[in-house]
């Protein structure tokens, strides 16, 4: 017989939902009042919610524990600013606002 993976397990909406099904029908079937219910399907539902963020951010923070950058060819850096495009960008700007000056600032942007 195989273990069962905890982790997936508990990280899956499919679980969590048969889960709250079951609990709900059983609470049904014992004749608990709706509110009753109602709460304790919600209380399921901000758990499970819970719990399969916290072991889905320690599967993710253990697979970049051991991760590995390896940069080959010419990468593009993002967040870095290319002088020549910024300065196009500034002339556009002043091009814009200087048409908007002329007019009163009646054109449509």
């Amino acid at each position: 017989m195989e273990k069962i993976n905890w982790k997936q397990k508990l990280t899956s909406r499919k679980f969590w939902a048969a889960v709250v099904g079951f609990v709900t029908a059983l609470m049904i079937a014992f004749a608990a009042p709706q509110a009753t219910i109602t709460q304790v399907t919600g209380i399921i539902t901000a758990g499970a919610t819970l719990i399969a963020y916290i072991v889905g951010e320690g599967m993710i923070d253990a697979a970049s524990a051991g991760a590995t950058v390896n940069i080959t060819g010419n990468p593009t850096i993002t967040g870095v600013e290319d002088t020549a495009t910024a300065e196009a960008d500034k002339a556009a700007q002043k091009a814009i606002s200087g048409t908007a000056q002329a007019d009163g600032g009646k054109s449509a942007a």
